[in-house]
C-alpha cells in the first residue's frame, strides 16, 4: 500500500506542478482583466491538488518516520533522511500554505485586478518552495528514484 501511495505521491506531483504554472501564467496575462469563475476554478483545482499531496504526504511522511524510529536511525545525520523527515515536509506544509492563504485572500478582494496579483505572488512563492523541496533525480537525495 505504501508503494502505491508513494507513485501515487510522485504522479499527481506533476498536475500539481502544472497546475501550479497554469494558474501563475494565467493570472499574470489576465491582470488587467475581470476575474471570471474561470479563474477561481483555476486556482481551486489547484488549492485542492495542493491539498491532496498534502494528505498523501502526511500519510507517507507518518510512515517513513515510524521506519526510522524503530530503526533507532539518527535523521539529522543522515542527509536523505532529514531531507524526508525534516526539509521536504517543512517546505511542501509551507508551499500548501501559501496556495491556501492567497486562495482565501483573493477571494475577500473587491477588485478583481488584486485578486489575479495575489494568487499570482502566492502561488509563484508556493511553486518556488516545491520546486526547492523536490527530491529531484539529479539532487543527492532523490538519487536512482527516477523523474516519475
Amino acid at each position: 500500500m505504501i508503494t502505491g501511495l508513494l507513485h501515487l505521491h510522485s504522479a499527481l506531483r506533476w498536475v500539481a506542478l502544472l497546475l501550479l504554472i497554469i494558474t501563475i501564467v494565467d493570472n499574470v496575462m489576465r491582470v488587467y482583466r475581470p476575474f471570471t469563475s474561470r479563474d477561481s476554478k483555476l486556482a481551486l483545482f489547484t488549492l485542492i491538488t495542493m491539498h491532496i499531496q498534502l494528505l498523501i504526504g502526511l500519510a507517507l511522511w507518518g510512515n517513513t518516520l515510524a521506519d526510522i524510529i524503530s530503526a533507532n536511525a539518527e535523521v539529522m545525520k543522515d542527509t536523505v533522511n532529514r531531507f524526508y523527515i525534516v526539509e521536504h515536509f517543512i517546505g511542501m506544509a509551507f508551499a500548501v500554505f501559501f496556495v491556501t492563504v492567497g486562495y482565501i485572500r483573493s477571494k475577500r478582494q473587491e477588485d478583481k485586478s488584486i485578486r489575479h496579483r495575489m494568487i499570482f505572488v502566492y502561488y509563484l512563492v508556493a511553486l518556488i518552495l516545491v520546486l526547492i523541496s523536490i527530491p529531484w533525480p539529479f539532487r543527492e537525495v532523490g538519487e536512482g528514484r527516477g523523474w516519475f
